[in-house]
């Protein structure tokens, strides 16, 4: 993975962290955005640790052209602002997870686990930070045209749960299927709509409307 941060100081230590697990590697580090995305563009890393706020090209603007090719590296962001314009934003650009700097190793490294395998994460006051920005925005319901229609009956209640934070497990016990039947419908969906993991679907789920603050489904 890559480690971005423009305090070499907060680097170092991120970078020990990764190192220290025997399954992860810091291949590279950056102390600027632009910098981050001519190191992804190198194809060493699946995983970039993407600071906000650094000098010259922030790490937003790096997180958009880094994920851009769809070969690309996951990002992570990883910053001490929780401000919900930097999360909304974040994930819009195209990361794959939100965590503040305040977050113990343990659920960093879980973190980077779970990017790399091609899943997205949000750190639960970060989720309530985003369903509250939906709730101020209230979008409309989604029209019938809209890329929801590509989906099946299943598959739009799997995307209900998905937005209301269940995991694969709990949405199988409240379908009654199992495991492996919800992640082929939520593989089946991501496909469908276009979106690289459960994050963007929930975004997705949020702007068309399928389902409100608090969990409500529309239409």
């Amino acid at each position: 993975m890559i480690v971005v941060d423009d305090q070499a100081v907060v680097r170092a230590g991120f970078a020990a962290i990764v190192d220290a697990e025997p399954d992860l590697t810091v291949v590279a580090e950056a102390g600027d955005g632009a910098t981050a995305v001519s190191l992804a563009a190198a194809g060493e890393a699946d995983v970039v640790l993407m600071d906000i706020r650094m000098p010259g090209m922030d790490g937003l603007t790096a997180t958009r052209l880094v994920t851009a090719p769809a070969d690309g590296p996951r990002v992570l962001v990883l910053t001490t602002f929780d401000l919900d314009e930097y999360v909304y934003e974040a994930l819009r650009a195209g990361a794959s997870g939100f965590l503040l700097k305040d977050a113990e190793p343990e659920q960093l490294l879980s973190a980077i686990r779970v990017v790399a395998a091609g899943d997205g994460i949000l750190a639960p006051a970060v989720t309530r930070r985003l369903i509250d920005t939906f709730a101020r925005s209230a979008p409309p319901p989604p029209p019938a045209g809209g890329p929801l229609g590509r989906l099946t009956q299943r598959e739009r209640e799997v995307l209900l749960k998905i937005a209301s934070g269940l995991t694969n497990a709990e949405i199988g016990a409240e379908l009654g299927v199992t495991t492996g039947t919800v992640k082929s419908h939520v593989n089946a969906l991501l496909s469908k709509l276009g979106l690289r993991d459960r994050v963007q679907a929930t975004i997705l789920a949020y702007e068309t409307g399928l389902i409100t603050p608090g969990g409500v489904p529309q239409g």
